[in-house]
């Protein structure tokens, strides 16, 4: 099985790239692809630019990068309630090339913050948007207080937060037959 994973993020320090990078850790007998948006920089989407320029070879090269997946583990950075304008800038590109941007993968969506919401508003928008796109989210998954909540050796420290997350990555798993 080949997982893609990414933070959708451009943030060096990104909490939500180590997220997801953890997450897709846990699949055993998985080659995993660790994508960062900071190697697909793309210029501000406008029609203008498209008609002008075409689609950038980054935006469509990422896309590749999906097609040529079996799963995908996503975790949302939220900037003011919404996608990083990274990510939406990607997905913007991606969709003028291909609108099916997630190809009918399966997908693992998470998101992480600092504070107390754990980027429910994202991951909110997330869920509503991305099956339009041709996203077959598996399970989902907020992490709050995340200095707080996770330890990259010892992974979710809050009992209640982590059986909820280990029995979402057991159904994940069983419905990727791993």
């Amino acid at each position: 099985m080949k997982i893609i994973t990414f933070g959708a993020s451009s943030s060096k320090n990104s909490i939500n790239k180590t997220f997801a990078h953890y997450t897709a850790q846990q699949f055993q007998n998985a080659t995993i692809d660790f994508l960062d948006l900071n190697d697909y920089s793309l210029p501000l989407f406008s029609v203008d630019l498209e008609n002008e320029m075409g689609i950038p070879q980054n935006a469509k090269d990422f896309y590749l990068k999906i097609l040529n997946s079996d799963f995908l583990v996503i975790s949302m950075a939220e900037h003011n309630g919404s996608y990083s304008a990274a990510f939406k800038n990607l997905l913007d590109w991606i969709s003028r090339y291909e609108g099916k941007v997630f190809a009918n993968k399966k997908m693992f969506l998470l998101a992480t913050s600092p504070g107390g919401r754990g980027g429910e508003s994202v991951l909110e928008a997330a869920l509503a948007r991305f099956p339009r796109h041709a996203a077959e989210i598996v399970e989902h998954f907020s992490l709050p207080n995340f200095e707080s909540n996770f330890d990259l050796e010892k992974g979710i420290l809050d009992e209640t937060l982590r059986k909820s997350y280990l029995s979402k990555i057991e159904l994940v798993k069983n419905s990727m037959n791993q």
